[in-house]
């Protein structure tokens, strides 16, 4: 019985490590929890989302994102973004390749557009996050990975 309990207290140990370890990688700096948005995300209060990591300043605020994950998709998308999990590929509205020049500052995180017209939609928006970074312009603007 003692063997059985330290090797399960081995193998949360290693998980718990495993965790922090790739977590570590990820830079949280300036970064906030989903759910509670003034308070800060720690490395260690994270789910998996969209093969990447989404961070909160709790565990109850992951249970809150899971039980309504499509309010909470475009924050946990500029999430993504913001922590390096997932670079921009296109255009968020058209899909096209990005022209230089276009860019902007979405909270702290630079997206750039197609065109004029595109980037001038973006800054006109008053919920730019909403806009941007909602599934089917986080679908055809960036991808996770590298």
């Amino acid at each position: 019985m003692r063997t059985q309990t330290m090797f399960v207290a081995g193998a949360a140990l290693l998980v718990m490590l495993t965790a922090a370890v790739a977590a570590d990688a990820i830079k949280l700096d300036g970064i906030n929890c989903l759910v509670a948005t003034s308070k800060p995300a720690k490395a260690e209060n994270s789910v998996d989302y969209k093969g990447a990591k989404v961070f909160f300043c709790c565990m109850n605020c992951p249970k809150a994102f899971a039980a309504d994950t499509a309010k909470f998709a475009p924050k946990a998308n500029h999430q993504l973004v913001a922590t390096k999990q997932a670079t921009q590929k296109a255009c968020p509205f058209s899909g096209q390749p990005v022209t230089a020049g276009t860019e902007i500052k979405v909270a702290n995180v630079e997206v750039g557009f197609c065109c004029e017209m595109c980037q001038g939609k973006a800054k006109a928006e008053k919920d730019q996050i909403s806009l941007i970074f909602s599934d089917a312009a986080f679908e055809k603007g960036f991808k996770v990975g590298k």
